[in-house]
């Protein structure tokens, strides 16, 4: 470990100051998320090809942020978290550029993966957050930036929707890359580099592994119910995806200077936490994938109210407030009781929030009360992770620790969205020419995700907080 020169540490802003201009970056980058959600039904229009191509431009978001994230991680931990962050900014800009400027399928998609490459911005964050903050304002800031990734997702519904449905679909495009300008020139401005750096040669064996592994995995999960679960494609990348894995991780193991420590990610604290965090992301998708459904159905099938889009946004926005407000409650929680203690909690009351969604589906203002409870678990919970693995890797792994988490989190709201598009679509009920999800197929969705809430305490619960060696 190594420290930085003198003059890469000029800028030395509060702690108020870095922690908003961090907290923005998380929740810009989390937008792009959910920015293309208002477009999904005219998307084949848009780019003059068929649905399942246009699919892509929801997929390459999601693999380009699972395979970055934890490969940013360890590139900010050795040559500087701060400039790390910068290059993620830059990538979310150039992406949003070539998506505004076009209008055929294989630039938006290009765009839409740089977008996402982005997404390292949220653990780098908070790992600049443990390096640069006092100590007493380290837990709720962290807790503020882990949190910006639901709050990001739950206010980029409306905001979305809105410009979408007054402006051409390619202005949505052009203010990402503004905000993402305008985030770049504050981290450019105001934050310090990192003082904590790891010399080390990067492993580009184990990064080209990770990404063939991940993406044959994420590939098989996303694309299945279009390919077939039962195809030779999908099981292939299955197979390929656990074989790749194997090696990977036999190389990892024996190499000098790992792209991620296994050894250290094996300890049973870190262990729990990041299988935990796969069961409350696949809870945190669930949400996001049903309730705007529920709330835009038609009225003439019994259970819908009708919304539009901006309508359904706007009365899930809450949800993203909640999660804001809740983020130092959980690091006094955290403080006070331990961070198993807020997992635990976050993932109980995620379970309770599913439980109200299933009981109360009679008006909006029962829907918006139940995705409030959701979104307050969320936050509870995702707020908790970055204590927990802090608490449990050296110094000098943070970066790659909290991607590696990240990554967690992308594969349990990838496996949800199979799982609940799944559902939906073979619980359905015909409406004149439209076929649509059933209220039986949104009852199993949620009781779904009231099991990953309730798997998700089971595993909190098996976390040790003991002194890790």
């Amino acid at each position: 470990m190594t420290d930085v020169p003198t003059d890469e540490r000029s800028r030395v802003p509060t702690p108020a100051v870095l922690i908003a201009v961090l907290g923005s970056c998380g929740v810009v980058v989390s937008l792009m998320q959910t920015l293309v959600v208002p477009l999904i039904p005219s998307l084949p229009q848009f780019l003059n090809t068929s649905a399942a191509n246009a699919s892509w431009v929801i997929t390459a978001t999601l693999l380009a942020g699972a395979v970055v994230t934890p490969i940013s991680g360890r590139l900010g931990d050795m040559f500087g978290k701060r400039r790390v962050l910068f290059i993620s900014l830059l990538a979310l800009i150039v992406g949003s550029i070539v998506c505004a400027l076009f209008s055929s399928l294989i630039p938006v998609v290009i765009g839409r993966a740089l977008q996402g490459a982005a997404m390292g911005a949220i653990p780098l964050g908070i790992s600049i957050m443990r390096d640069e903050l006092p100590s007493e304002r380290v837990g709720s800031a962290m807790a503020i930036m882990s949190a910006t990734l639901g709050i990001g997702g739950a206010i980029g519904l409306p905001f979305s929707a809105a410009i979408a449905q007054v402006a051409d679909w390619h202005v949505l495009f052009w203010v990402s890359a503004g905000l993402g300008a305008v985030c770049a020139a504050l981290v450019f401005a105001l934050i310090p580099e990192s003082p904590v750096r790891t010399p080390a040669r990067f492993d580009f064996v184990g990064a080209v592994g990770l990404t063939l592994a991940l993406t044959s995995l994420l590939l098989a999960i996303t694309k299945g119910g279009d390919w077939g679960w039962g195809s030779s494609t999908t099981l292939s990348l299955f197979a390929a995806s656990l074989i790749v894995f194997l090696v990977w991780g036999a190389y990892e193991l024996r190499t000098t200077s790992p792209l991620v420590d296994l050894r250290v990610s094996s300890r049973p604290r870190v262990l729990f936490t990041n299988v935990a965090s796969i069961a409350v992301g696949f809870a945190l998708y669930g949400m996001s994938l049903t309730l705007p459904q529920l709330l835009m159905a038609p009225r003439a099938t019994g259970y819908g109210f009708g919304l539009s889009m901006i309508e359904a946004g706007l009365a899930l926005a809450p949800g993203g407030f909640v999660m804001m407000l809740l983020s130092p409650v959980s690091a006094r929680i955290s403080a006070t009781r331990g961070p198993k203690v807020t997992l635990m909690l976050g993932s109980g009351v995620i379970g309770v929030g599913y439980l109200a969604a299933l009981v109360l589906m009679n008006s909006v203002w029962e829907i918006v009360i139940a995705s409030m409870i959701i979104a307050g678990g969320i936050g509870l919970a995702y707020a908790a992770m970055p204590a927990l693995i802090m608490g449990a890797v050296p110094l000098s792994e943070t970066a790659a620790a909290n991607g590696l988490n990240s990554l967690m989190r992308s594969i349990g709201t990838s496996t949800s969205s199979a799982v609940m598009s799944v559902v939906l679509a073979h619980l359905t009920i015909s409406l004149g020419e439209h076929v649509l999800p059933s209220q039986h197929g949104f009852s199993v969705a949620f009781m779904i995700s009231i099991g990953a809430a309730v798997l998700a305490v089971a595993l909190a619960a098996c976390i040790p907080m003991r002194a890790q060696a």
